[in-house]
């Protein structure tokens, strides 16, 4: 058994608090390490925090999720450790066919070989092909298509029934009927790419809708006479809201419209990342198409913006600092929050005894120390 001795964690329900954490795979204790074979020294400024969840990222380290290897799901999972992420949906894009069941075969192949190191690959993210094409984002038109129930049992079973959520467009024909058949199988459905007025997103609901896609992107904005996505988003309290906390794609004062209007456990902070995270400025590719990032920004040749390079303890920093929200709250968007969307909260999320020993230890500066995934180390700073 592993321990962390008289150290700062953030213990579920009773906030910060000094004091020792002991665990092998599972946490087996909280307040009581004697007992343990190895003690993990921390520096004096670390706080011990849940591993991060990321419900939708598409790449990291020059690897993309549709690129269909396990050698990218790899190198994915190994990248996102180093910010703290200790597991996250794999999340394809509008793509062929035949493109989108390779990187579903290669997810289902990865999860069954039960590799302990980096982040954890907890399902897939299948976002598109069932999106509206004037919404399409920086996804290739010519793959978008109608939802449709067959389909997605075509790509779920590729996946090895792996897929946790489903981004669609509800005002698309067969959308109602594709969320009703999600939600009778426990699967996410999830509003984005759409240009849905308020009715179709309460339909949606209905129906079984529980989610948005990176809120306030690719989706219809409010108007006073309409307040389409953004402002259903905004007034629906049943609907979880994803953000890209980069301040890039949301604007700060945008993001505490959301945060304000949310209850508690409601906003999932996500990256969006494609492949670019991690590398230098320069070329990249989103989905056959060339990506130009420079800075924090990806974008596509006519300036769309092409997912994200945010890493997600930066995330978690900007919605403390830029938009100021408490500190473990701002934890909780980015661990039991979307733990409990993929019904994880049992098993992760959060610090309590008999849950996963996932961690992510960062010091003042929000920098990662240690990622401990399933109580391996998965990630130390050099």
């Amino acid at each position: 058994m592993k321990a962390f001795e008289n150290v700062n964690v953030y213990v579920y329900g009773e906030g910060i608090k000094k004091t020792d954490i002991a665990f092998d795979e599972k946490i087996r204790a909280i307040g009581d390490a004697r007992g343990a074979e190895e003690y993990i020294p921390l520096p004096p400024d670390a706080v011990v925090l849940p591993g991060f969840i990321d419900e939708h990222i598409h790449g990291a380290g020059g690897f993309d999720a549709m690129d269909g290897t396990e050698e990218a799901l790899k190198t994915i999972a190994d990248t996102v450790a180093a910010e703290g992420t200790t597991g996250f949906l794999a999340t394809t894009m509008t793509q062929s066919p035949q493109n989108i069941e390779k990187a579903l075969e290669a997810v289902n192949a990865y999860r069954k070989s039960g590799r302990e190191e980096g982040a954890a690959v907890l399902g897939v993210h299948l976002e598109g092909p069932f999106i509206a094409a004037a919404h399409k984002g920086a996804q290739p038109l010519e793959y978008v298509a109608k939802p449709d129930v067959k389909t997605f049992k075509r790509y779920n079973e590729a996946s090895g029934d792996c897929i946790k959520i489903v981004t669609l467009a509800p005002e698309e024909e067969g959308a109602l009927e594709l969320i009703a058949h999600l939600k009778e199988r426990g699967i996410v459905p999830s509003v984005g790419h759409t240009g849905a007025k308020h009715e179709a997103v309460l339909a949606a609901i209905k129906a079984g809708a529980t989610n948005v896609t990176h809120t306030y992107n690719a989706q219809s904005a409010l108007h006073h006479r309409e307040i389409g996505v953004v402002g259903s988003a905004l007034l629906c309290d049943e609907l979880n809201c994803e953000m890209i906390c980069d301040t890039i794609h949301v604007s700060v004062p945008a993001m505490k419209l959301l945060v304000k209007n949310k209850p508690k456990g409601r906003l999932v902070l996500i990256t969006d990342a494609m492949r670019a995270k991690g590398l230098a400025d320069g070329v990249s590719e989103l989905g056959g198409q060339t990506v130009y990032v420079k800075g924090s920004e990806a974008r596509l040749a006519d300036g769309t913006l092409a997912g994200s390079v945010l890493k997600m303890n930066r995330a978690v920093q900007n919605l403390i600092e830029k938009v100021g929200m408490p500190f473990t709250d701002a934890v909780d968007c980015a661990t039991l929050a979307p733990a409990t969307v993929l019904g994880l909260n049992k098993e992760t999320g959060s610090i309590e005894v008999g849950k996963n020993a996932d961690f992510a230890v960062l010091d003042s500066k929000f920098d990662v120390v240690l990622t401990v995934r399933g109580g391996k180390v998965i990630y130390k700073r050099k």
